[in-house]
């Protein structure tokens, strides 16, 4: 599910910002079981990248602590937005990825609502909330004495799109009446 998500976090940044650039950010210590899933993440970005025109270049950071000089080294001029892919450390780091963004004043999307809580210009990806209640159906069935082994496996099925207009503002962006009438949350 995240292969497609990421690929399309290259269509509406580019749709946001308008700019042809953006850095890719692999945000992990040792994701080692996670590899080969980010690896084709960052194939369909670099395929929907090229399908739009787009220059990308990959930001590898593997250290929580490298995070600030990471970001801090991108500018919107020269590097265009900045596409984060889901990591467990981007998610942790939501709020920290948010405000770093926002002072160096790069357009950017997450796939993590908390990104867009905390300061984020745009986050598309699966709605957290929804996952949870559905969770708690399974966990309703299992506690009534149903098999795990039994219950069948289901795949997110709602999806969010929520752009922090006061953040875009603030950076400078024009989010098109187009974009925002698909929002399912502007935050103001």
């Amino acid at each position: 599910m995240n292969i497609e998500l990421s690929g399309k976090h290259v269509e509406l940044l580019r749709e946001a910002s308008a700019s042809r650039k953006a850095v890719v950010l692999w945000f992990s210590a040792d994701d080692a079981p996670g590899i080969p899933t980010l690896t084709d993440i960052l194939r369909e970005v670099e395929r929907r990248g090229a399908a739009l025109g787009a220059d990308l270049r990959l930001l590898k950071v593997a250290r929580v602590e490298e995070l600030a000089a990471a970001i801090v080294g991108l500018h919107p001029q020269r590097d265009g937005g900045l596409i984060v892919l889901p990591t467990p450390l981007a998610l942790s780091h939501a709020r920290a990825l948010a405000e770093l963004a926002v002072k160096q004043k790069l357009p950017t999307i997450n796939h993590f609502r908390t990104f867009a809580d905390g300061g984020g210009p745009m986050v598309y990806g699966i709605d957290q909330h929804d996952q949870l209640r559905r969770a708690a159906t399974y966990v309703d069935r299992i506690l009534k004495g149903a098999h795990p082994g039994d219950l069948p496996v289901q795949q997110p099925s709602k999806f969010q799109l929520v752009i922090n207009l006061k953040t875009a503002k603030a950076l400078g962006l024009a989010i098109p009446p187009s974009l925002l009438q698909r929002a399912d949350h502007v935050i103001e």
